[in-house]
């Protein structure tokens, strides 16, 4: 197999950073989505680092903490922190001690059981960022592309400049490859084995460690059912009918696969609850590759005509903006909106104040028709600052839809 080149993250220089200031800094995230890669790359000759095993007491961390940070001095990486706990202790009593930054970078695959002990044992000593799969602009290595951030600053005019690329980048393939580095050197006939060993590791070790799942078979068919679900409003009942559970069960699995970086969840926007508003969360599956693999979607040109498709792109959109905006000092929060009345908006950025209407539309010729969500959006909330709208699609280049209405090229983001 061909060797992988590394690949810049977007928040290399927010870890490095955080880690001038901070005591501890712990990178999280699922597995194989390049935590250890970064951390080697980012601090090479710096520091040496351990790999944590869920068997084996590597080095008798679990027995005897304070011993083993005794024979490993920091700066240190202790990789796989999830299975060495009993480290926490220590390193908060060595921390208190030396009162210094800089000294640990923790990482971890289960967000639940990673975060719960870090936050109890390192509170105020620890800064946390999330590192999901590469964004379209980590694998293009383009750091300069920052489009979202001017047009929330209000930079962006009719004639808006952005850096092209090479090529025109090219949408299915995109989507069906997804972002994980250890796809990025491997032919597309070889995919599917990838998946398939992931999953059972996914399901085997990390969904094992941080929750009681009864049958993990019953557990793999559940992940594949909400993958068909990416970029829908949220129903547990609904979910638990299709495969014989309960609400709560169905709803327990789903916070494990959250907790495990498979799963996010927008929350519904609503200022006011008297209003006719829908409240529930919409949830998007963390890796449109990984969709592509549980839903048997077997080469880029079949999500063409996949009923599928406008979810896959809309999936893929979201996670891109997340895979951005986390990389900022202080991202927005991020929404969606439904009204009774079926007027959507499929995600509402909201900072400093001001919300910033976006839809997704995997379609290369938008019009003004396709911003009525968000004239319905400003209508449902008159009170609110709302700035201008943004659709993004599959358009060459940008096109000025209304007065403060412009879309975009997905691959802008």
């Amino acid at each position: 197999m061909a060797a992988v080149t590394y690949k810049s993250r977007l928040l290399e220089a927010r870890i490095a950073e955080l880690f001038h200031y901070f005591p501890v800094v712990t990178v999280l995230g699922a597995r194989q989505v390049g935590k250890s890669t970064l951390v080697e790359n980012l601090f090479r000759d710096q520091m040496a680092g351990v790999v944590f095993d869920p068997v084996l007491d590597i080095e008798n961390a679990r027995q005897d903490p304070d011993f083993f940070l005794q024979n490993h001095p920091a700066p240190l990486f202790l990789d796989e922190i999830q299975y060495a706990p009993e480290l926490l202790g220590a390193i908060k009593r060595k921390v208190d001690r030396l009162k210094l930054p800089g000294q640990y970078i923790l990482s971890g695959s289960q967000n639940l059981a990673v975060l719960r002990n870090i936050s109890e044992s390192l509170a105020g000593r620890v800064a946390v960022v999330n590192l999901l799969p590469l964004s379209r602009r980590e694998l293009a290595q383009e750091p300069e592309g920052d489009f979202l951030r001017r047009w929330l600053q209000g930079e962006v005019a009719d004639s808006t400049s952005h850096p092209a690329p090479d090529a025109l980048p090219q949408l299915y393939p995109t989507v069906w490859r997804g972002g994980y580095p250890g796809l990025m050197a491997l032919p597309d006939h070889l995919l599917n084995d990838y998946w398939q060993s992931y999953l059972q590791t996914y399901i085997e070790r990390d969904v094992r460690a941080v929750a009681s799942i009864g049958s993990l078979q019953s557990f793999g068919r559940f992940v594949r059912l909400v993958a068909a679900h990416s970029a829908q409003e949220v129903n547990h009942a609904h979910l638990g009918r299709e495969l014989g559970l309960d609400r709560k069960t169905a709803q327990a699995w789903l916070e494990t696969m959250q907790a495990t970086f498979l799963w996010f969840s927008l929350p519904a926007f609503s200022r006011n609850p008297v209003k006719r508003i829908a409240g529930k969360a919409k949830g998007y599956f963390a890796d449109t590759g990984f969709v592509c693999h549980l839903q048997k979607i077997g080469s880029p040109g079949a999500i063409g005509g996949h009923p599928l498709q406008g979810a896959l792109f809309e999936t893929y959109v979201v996670m891109e903006i997340i895979k951005t905006v986390q990389a900022w000092p202080m991202p927005p929060n991020l929404y969606h909106f439904r009204s009774y009345g079926g007027a959507e908006v499929d995600l509402v950025l909201e900072i400093d104040g001001v919300l910033y209407p976006v839809e997704i539309k995997a379609k290369s010729n938008p019009n003004r028709n396709d911003g009525r969500g968000i004239g319905a959006f400003r209508e449902c909330f008159p009170q609110e600052k709302i700035g201008a709208g943004l659709i993004v699609c599959a358009v060459e280049k940008p096109l000025r839809l209304a007065e403060n209405l412009l879309a975009v090229p997905w691959w802008w983001l």
